[in-house]
This record gives C-alpha cells, sequence and structure tokens, in this order.
C-alpha cells in the first residue's frame, strides 16, 4: 500500500491527539503530504508535522473564517487539498435537563458545523484538481445514540446525514465522501466518559469493553487503516457509506 496517496495534500484536524495522529502517520506512510490542523500551535503538533514531513494549519473549525484561513494557508504552503479527514471533536456529557445551552452548541458547531465549513472550504480545490475523497469521522453514538451525551450524538448523527446526502451530490464530479463511525477507541477523550461516571480510565476500559464482541476497545491505528481505506483514490465506488468500526458492538445501522 505505500506510497499510493503519493504527492496528494490530506488535511487532517484535530491531529494534535487520539485518533488524529493515528490517521495522519498512516496518510503520510501511504506518500501524502500532511497538514495538521488543531485548535492552537502546541509541542506536540509542531513534533508531529516535523517528523511526518507535513506543515501546521491551526485554526478553530467552528468559526468559518478560521477554516478559510486554514485552508488558504495550507494550498498556499504544499497546494490543492485532495484528501480531507474532518476527524476535529468536542464533547462534553451530562443529562440533557443539565445541558448547558451554550455548550450543547459549541459541541454542535464544532462537531457539525466545522464539518460543513471545512467542506465548503476545499471544495474549490477539489474541484479544480479534478476530485478528491472527503472523510468524515463520525461516531457509534451519532448511530445508536448514548445516555448523557445527546448534544455529542445527535452532531455525530447529522454527520451520518450529511455524508450520505454529499454522497450523492458530490460524487458525479468525482468528490467522493464516506465517514467512519468508531465505538469506543482508545484516546485521551476517553476520560470524559471517565470523568462523568465517575470511574478511573482503565475501570472505563473494562466497562466498554464488556458489552464489545471482540472483547475489547479499539485502537487508533484501526480506525486510520479505514481512513486510509476510504482515501484512497482507486476505491471509487463507495460512496456515501458509513463504516463501522467497533468490535462488533453495532451492526448495520448506518
Amino acid at each position: 500500500m505505500a506510497g499510493i496517496l503519493e504527492g496528494r495534500v490530506a488535511l487532517v484536524t484535530g491531529a494534535a491527539r487520539g485518533m488524529g495522529v493515528a490517521h495522519a502517520r498512516r496518510l503520510a506512510a501511504d506518500g501524502a503530504v500532511v497538514a495538521l490542523n488543531d485548535l492552537a500551535e502546541s509541542p506536540e503538533l509542531t513534533s508531529l508535522a516535523h517528523e511526518l514531513g507535513g506543515v501546521t494549519a491551526v485554526g478553530d473549525v467552528s468559526d468559518p473564517a478560521a477554516v478559510a484561513r486554514v485552508v488558504a494557508h495550507v494550498e498556499g504552503r504544499v497546494g490543492p487539498i485532495r484528501i480531507l479527514v474532518a476527524n476535529h471533536a468536542y464533547m462534553s456529557m451530562s443529562p440533557l435537563t443539565q445541558d448547558d445551552e451554550d455548550d450543547w452548541w459549541r459541541v454542535v458547531d464544532t462537531n457539525l458545523g466545522g464539518t460543513f465549513h471545512l467542506i465548503q472550504a476545499v471544495l474549490p480545490g477539489m474541484r479544480a484538481s479534478g476530485g478528491g475523497r472527503i472523510v468524515i469521522i463520525a461516531s457509534e453514538w451519532g448511530v445508536i445514540g448514548w445516555p448523557d451525551a445527546t448534544a455529542y450524538a445527535a452532531s455525530k448523527a447529522g454527520l451520518v446525514s450529511l455524508t450520505k446526502t454529499l454522497g450523492r451530490e458530490l460524487a458525479p464530479e468525482g468528490i467522493v465522501v464516506n465517514a467512519i463511525a468508531p465505538g469506543v477507541i482508545d484516546t485521551p477523550q476517553l476520560l470524559v466518559d471517565a470523568d462523568a461516571a465517575g470511574v478511573s480510565l482503565s475501570e472505563m476500559h473494562e466497562t466498554y469493553a464488556q458489552s464489545i464482541p471482540l472483547g475489547r476497545i479499539g485502537a487508533a491505528e484501526e480506525v486510520a487503516a479505514a481512513v486510509a481505506l476510504l482515501a484512497d483514490h482507486r476505491l471509487g465506488s463507495m460512496v456515501g457509506q458509513v463504516v463501522q468500526v467497533n468490535g462488533g458492538s453495532t451492526r448495520a445501522r448506518a
């Protein structure tokens, strides 16, 4: 598989930690020139860019003006974006009746709104280049819902619908849109779950593993392998699909 993305520019959002790091490393290993987005510059983001020979492109994806600057910066440095991996996410947990309205909209504006802004911003470059690949990181919770995570689940369900709709809308232009709905993955985001449950991170891992047929939570590298598959320009007929990487906990509901 090495080299199949040779020379193609890939923008990965939420790239400073967790799944974003794994996605960036896998795409770079396959030959892509990787642009790394996160909210702000950090030693982790800078180090990863140096490791992969890529560039950083910081900005808040919930802000359309910031997204425009991010895309312009990437295109100015390394060329048109041919692959977008919308991996960014913000999550908080609480019962619906206790949800803070501002925080609710921060979740939705980041997860769903940010992806909307990004796709609008990269489309001109993809169209001028003759096509592209958009991989949206949704969530198993966007497929099945989850107690105390209504804003997050709703935003991710919106991404599932966005994927299906844009898959139809953009395919005639050679711009292929698909999504991945990961189940429980070993990333720092699980600390939010553990804190909400009042347990340690290791206990949270064990609790989630009990409901997964595979018997364990997933690894970020496993999701990254699915990202690499969907970013492959040779896979042209998979359009508007939601790939579920979850160890068997949810099957065929997307």
